[in-house]
């Protein structure tokens, strides 16, 4: 199931789709017209000459940096790209800090880059944080991916978008207004304050917010409980405190939701507050079955893993320099264009609900 666009707004699904093919997050392939810098991404890629008929090298090491070790999120996420590493003949591992702070991955990259990776993978906590020690990976021919929550633009050759931000972010605010009738006070449950990916769909949350449909709404807070799943339970307690009025709450965040739902199922607020967001079927499920959540959506980790696993190996093959119009295949997932800036869109993102979820086993 695909996600939903209330009937008559601003078509954008069209939107999206543009997005899609060349969204707003940015990378540095070194082609594009405002890349200037020239001590990462301008060499990786700007020097480089793609060669679509290479073959994948044997033997490649490439290295998974999660926001933190212990989300379980990213451990989907890291785990499929790990086992697709083996699919075309490499090795893959999962490295990490145990919290999510701005520059706790600094450390696990330079230990990376003394590895000799041909590759790393980072999901970053901070866009600028982990600039550079990236860019000496670089320097050094260690290939570098963005996933799920980019870095700065000239400090990796690709980005592996999970879906259009300008529909995810969008689209939340679009469901949450139908459950809630488009009236009443919301907030907002993010992960940690210079999250890129967070922030980008929360800065199109607030877009979506000021069109005229959503003028009974309004948004009192945005909170944060740094992924950590004890603080965002805290969080969405100090919520409803603060504001025992609310009517809905966005969490775009898989541990944000889940302990969300966790606080509002035992609460006196459960039914009377409307949680939506992004979440994982297996951790959502119970709460959609005991009424305490409707509806929730995310894409595949599994997929984005996989398709970050063969873009790195593309990379690290030659046959991609991370510039846009460059094709690759991403294994059973078949054929990717880059699109601007180095992206790479997964796809869609599907919306979870009592009908669909006992489908779904991630």
């Amino acid at each position: 199931m695909m996600l939903r666009n209330a009937a008559g707004r601003r078509a954008v699904a069209t939107a999206a789709t543009a997005v899609s093919l060349a969204l707003a997050l940015t990378a540095c392939s070194g082609t594009t017209k405002d890349s200037k810098d020239t001590g990462g991404g301008e060499k990786a890629a700007g020097s480089a000459t793609a060669d679509p008929n290479a073959p994948l090298k044997k033997g490649l090491k490439i290295a998974f940096l999660p926001k933190q070790i212990n989300n379980p999120y990213e451990k989907i996420v890291d785990e499929a790209g790990i086992a697709a590493a083996k699919e075309y003949g490499g090795t893959g591992k999962e490295v990490g800090p145990s919290d999510a702070n701005a520059s706790s991955q600094v450390s696990y990259i330079n230990t990376l880059i003394q590895q000799r990776q041909d590759a790393i993978l980072v999901a970053a906590n901070d866009p600028n944080a982990v600039c550079g020690p990236l860019k000496q990976a670089m320097k050094k021919d260690i290939k570098v991916v963005a996933y799920d929550s980019d870095t700065a633009k000239d400090c990796r050759q690709l980005f592996i978008n999970q879906a259009s931000s300008e529909e995810i972010g969008r689209s939340l605010v679009q469901h949450l207004g139908e459950q809630i009738g488009y009236k009443g006070k919301v907030a907002i449950l993010s992960a940690t304050q210079n999250a890129t990916n967070q922030n980008t769909w929360i800065e199109f949350m607030k877009e979506e917010l000021k069109l005229p449909e959503y003028k009974g709404m309004e948004l009192v807070k945005v909170a944060y409980g740094d992924d950590a799943d004890q603080k965002s339970f805290q969080q969405t307690q100090g919520l409803m405190q603060a504001y025992p009025d609310l009517k809905g709450i966005i969490s775009p965040t898989t541990v944000g939701i889940a302990a969300a739902a966790r606080y509002l199922s035992d609460s006196s607020y459960k039914g009377k507050v409307v949680l939506n967001g992004l979440g994982t079927p297996n951790q959502m499920r119970k709460y959609v079955k005991d009424g305490t959540v409707e509806q929730f959506s995310l894409w595949n980790p599994e997929e984005l893993g996989y398709l970050g696993s063969y873009a790195a190996a593309a990379l690290a093959s030659g046959q991609i320099t991370g510039a846009e119009g460059e094709k690759f295949k991403a294994g059973k997932l078949g054929e990717y264009t880059i699109g601007e800036d180095g992206e790479v869109i997964l796809g869609e993102p599907t919306v979870f609900d009592a009908k669909n979820i006992d489908q779904f086993n991630f």
